[in-house]
């Protein structure tokens, strides 16, 4: 589990670079659409609504981008790892509340990886139009995403060694172009008086509704948290200052070029609008590029969201897959597939990217005030001064809760569309979870010292077949004296299992990234074994090698002998054998549940729909493992017993 990379995250021109193209690729790619929302949404063209959208941009960058995630909340790492996963690991207690709080953040964050490559690969290539209107701009698209997904299943570190060199052209050709402009009309620097902000909430007609566009230039904030344990703290700092003063530079040298234009030119984007006619080609190149980028760091971001997900029980349990050797680079295929399928249907469904904006803003507005939350409880349970949390909750609540007003606005007109994701990811997670935890709740656990003379008994009675020369079952009891009551069911009551050594094997996803060890403790020295492992959430459950590599461990150091039982094949010094034994647990028609409970349970069926075997979640070897179905029993008192019938003589 070493990386290849140490040093990735400690601060360094490398780091930087790396940051710049592994983080900023959402956030840096706003400039493409932003300023053409605002606009496009505006009533009426006027200074106020140059001066005043700036100035509402310039404070959420600050706000929110700066303050609240690379001040604040990028200090609640869980061992250098961030986002709402992981500062829902952080938290000392987990009330139900809480696990809502985070399914709903990672909903609408997952919601937001299908609109970005939509929305930023579609506004690059439109800039094709300017030079020919009849551009097939669907087509292209459609093609890019082909390729992009296709690619996945191959890595990234080939191609991504070169996101951070093109985001650095991107920003530099960011504040260039914004420069020349700006030096020819200076005066749009008062734009940073925040007074035109109020300005423009106050005064302008349906001002407070541009919010919902002024937010598109903030979205990618909450990338800057989740991409915390790929790039590390400072070096996301340090390049947020390059990253900040090239958008910033660029913003104000669109706003420059609508005024001196007098208004938004029928059709043209101001983006492409402030380069000059020669350099065209070569910008709509590298907005491509840095949208791909942009696209692929969501993509990526979807796999590691999800693999946290299934590691902290929120979702079912996926195929998960290390497609290179750089450490935290993950591939979920029916992730990928999905992205696939519903980035495409979102570019042929809006056609356009001026469409897309209506639904683009919406889902991560709620994931940011999840985070607003949770952060507060997790600073509050650090028993940091109750006042200062007051003050940012109420501070942030206030600025998050006003662009929530004002992108609901666009619900009807696309809105509907993140909504409905999300809410399909809040099903999935919620029926999973609570599912697992209902079912988890008649999960009875036996003191397995009173068995310990029935398993020396078992192994040893030559009466009863040998099944394997050892058992092995995966168990989800904590304490190393106790075993599920199943498991016990299992051995000795369905059908008696004779085995020369049983192994009890318990998987213990800790609430750090990159835990990987191993305990041993010999219950019954030679009989009864149990191995716990301790994985981070963060690390592969590929719980078949990691056994065998404790086995070898084991072999060395004298403690176990791995040979055959069978004579025969003993002489001739044949290894082993093993037998995997998995254990589902069933609800039974004989017991009520309450109808919350009922409803709960039948999420939980739907999910598990979607859900990969045991056999290949835990990675196991398939031709050695036997699944078993038992009842979860419930202690449920009768209210009336079946009476029996006298029979009468014939």
């Amino acid at each position: 589990m070493v990386s290849k990379h140490p040093d990735i995250k400690k601060l360094s021109f490398a780091g930087v670079v790396v940051a710049l193209g592994i983080v900023f690729g959402d956030l840096g790619t706003s400039p493409l659409y932003v300023m053409k929302a605002i606009i496009t949404d505006g009533s009426e063209f006027n200074e106020l609504l140059i001066y005043g959208s700036m100035s509402c941009i310039f404070w959420t960058l600050t706000l929110q981008t700066t303050v609240k995630y690379v001040l604040i909340t990028m200090r609640a790492d869980n061992k250098g790892e961030g986002g709402v996963y992981a500062l829902f690991a952080l938290l000392k207690r987990k009330p139900s509340w809480a696990a809502i709080l985070t399914m709903i953040g990672a909903s609408a964050l997952l919601a937001d990886g299908v609109i970005t490559p939509a929305i930023t690969v579609t506004t690059s290539i439109e800039g094709l139009q300017i030079y020919n209107p009849e551009i097939p701009v669907i087509g292209i698209v459609l093609l890019i995403f082909a390729v992009l997904f296709f690619m996945q299943q191959y890595g990234t570190n080939v191609v991504g060694s070169s996101f951070g060199p093109i985001m650095v052209i991107w920003f530099l050709m960011l504040a260039i172009l914004g420069i020349t402009h700006l030096v020819g009309n200076p005066e749009v620097l008062k734009a940073l008086n925040p007074w035109y902000a109020y300005q423009l909430l106050n005064k302008y007609p349906g001002g407070f509704i541009l919010l919902g566009a002024v937010f598109l230039a903030t979205t990618g904030a909450e990338a800057l948290y989740s991409d915390l344990g790929h790039c590390g703290l400072k070096n996301i700092r340090v390049s947020w200052i390059f990253v900040k003063i090239s958008l910033v530079l660029n913003y104000f040298g669109q706003c420059a070029w609508i005024i001196e234009k007098g208004g938004l030119p029928e059709g043209i984007n101001p983006f492409y609008g402030i380069m000059p006619g020669w350099f065209l080609i070569p910008g709509i190149i590298i907005a491509t590029a840095a949208a791909i980028i942009a696209s692929q760091a969501l993509i990526s971001g979807s796999y590691t969201l999800i693999s946290e997900a299934i590691s902290l029980n929120f979702w079912p349990k996926f195929r998960v897959l290390n497609p290179t050797f750089l450490k935290g680079q993950v591939y979920v295929p029916a992730v990928n597939w999905f992205l696939w399928i519903a980035c495409s249907f979102v570019v042929i469904l809006f056609k356009e990217s001026a469409n897309m904006e209506a639904a683009y803003g919406l889902s991560i507005t709620m994931t940011m005030i999840m985070t607003t939350l949770l952060l507060s409880y997790y600073l509050f349970q650090r028993n940091t001064d109750h006042r200062l949390i007051i003050f940012l909750l109420t501070v942030f609540l206030t600025i998050e809760g006003s662009f929530l007003i004002a992108n609901l606005h666009k619900f009807m007109n696309g809105g509907w569309f993140t909504i409905m994701l999300a809410s399909l990811f809040f099903i999935i997670m919620y029926g999973w979870y609570f599912g697992r935890k209902l079912k988890n709740r008649y999960v009875t656990f036996v003191w397995i010292d009173k068995y310990t003379e029935m398993f020396k008994a078992l192994a040893s009675d030559n009466s009863v077949p040998i099944m394997a020369t050892n058992l092995v079952y995966i168990i989800k009891a904590n304490m190393p004296e106790q075993v599920e009551s199943k498991v016990i069911h299992s051995i000795f009551h369905k059908q008696p299992k004779r085995a020369k050594t049983y192994w009890l094997i318990h998987v213990d996803r800790t609430a750090e990234p990159d835990t990987f060890s191993y305990k041993v403790t010999h219950i019954i020295p030679g009989v009864l074994i149990r191995v716990d492992f301790y994985l981070g959430f963060k690390v592969e459950p590929r719980i078949n090698l990691y056994f065998r590599e404790v086995l070898e461990d084991l072999t060395l150091s004298g403690e176990i002998r791995l040979e055959s039982s069978y004579d025969s094949l003993r002489k001739n010094s044949f290894p082993s054998d093993f037998i995997y034994v998995l254990i589902d647990r069933v609800m039974t028609k004989d017991y009520q549940l309450s109808n919350s409970e009922n409803i709960t349970l039948g999420l939980h069926n739907i999910s598990r729909l979607i859900c990969i075997s045991d056999i290949k979640a835990l990675q196991l070897d398939a031709t050695n493992t036997i699944e078993e179905m038992v009842p979860i029993s419930i202690n449920q008192p009768l209210t009336e017993r079946i009476s029996r019938l006298k029979s009468s003589n014939t």
